[in-house]
């Protein structure tokens, strides 16, 4: 392999962006993951009470199995 095809390789390499997308795509799909998580958690125990008192209130105020 010559110096200049090696240099052409490598020059390709670098201008190569597909492998950057996917990456990128990625680490976007991560952080939404995350994101999503945390608000679940977070409202978890909001949702949860208002289930609860729905419940209650369908079985004229006796708790929910």
């Amino acid at each position: 392999m010559t110096l200049q095809a090696i240099k052409t390789s490598v020059l390709k390499f670098v201008k190569d962006e597909d492998g950057l997308t996917i990456v990128e795509y990625a680490v976007a799909g991560g952080l939404i993951t995350v994101a999503v998580a945390a608000a679940f958690l977070a409202l978890g125990g909001q949702v949860n009470t208002k289930i609860t008192a729905l419940c209650a209130a369908v079985n004229g105020g006796n708790a929910c199995p």
